[in-house]
């Protein structure tokens, strides 16, 4: 298994960062290679992605969603991967957005991707491009959902 963390800070209030997060429909807007996020329930979603060639789908089910903090998910099929994005409110304007990413590189070419770092560039490039598009729309999401999804218990 591998893991990645990467941060970007956002020029807007922690609640907008937080609310345009919740919106997986508009992804492929500032995520590379990811062509289709379906929201098939509140805590399930269907990805479509591509990179270097290679297609997959599968699906992810929110584990944890908290307004203003964070947001959890693992796969459930497909692919293994898991992880968490975070919100930390840096003053009433800046949120710092933190991405913690578990993953299964499948195959050689992502193997040797993720050996070389590739997956750490693409993962700061998607939050920079998410700061980007944030930004861009004057501090304005394009939705919000401010419902709370509770971590299962052991």
């Amino acid at each position: 298994m591998s893991a990645v963390t990467e941060s970007v800070d956002v020029a807007v209030p922690v609640r907008t960062a937080y609310d345009q997060w919740t919106q997986f429909e508009d992804f492929p807007r500032f995520m590379e290679g990811v062509e289709e996020v379906r929201q098939i329930s509140d805590t399930m979603t269907h990805w479509k992605v591509g990179i270097s060639g290679v297609e997959r789908e599968f699906d992810a089910r929110i584990t944890e969603q908290l307004p203003d903090e964070r947001v959890a998910w693992t796969t459930t099929n497909g692919t293994n991967q898991a992880g968490v994005v975070t919100f930390h409110r840096l003053d009433d304007r800046h949120t710092r957005v933190t991405l913690q990413l578990d993953f299964e590189p499948q195959g050689v070419t992502e193997k040797a991707a993720d050996k070389l770092g590739m997956v750490d560039r693409r993962i700061k490039g998607d939050l920079e491009r998410f700061k980007n598009f944030i930004e861009s729309r004057g501090g304005v999401e394009t939705g919000a959902w401010r419902g709370k999804v509770d971590r299962p218990q052991p």
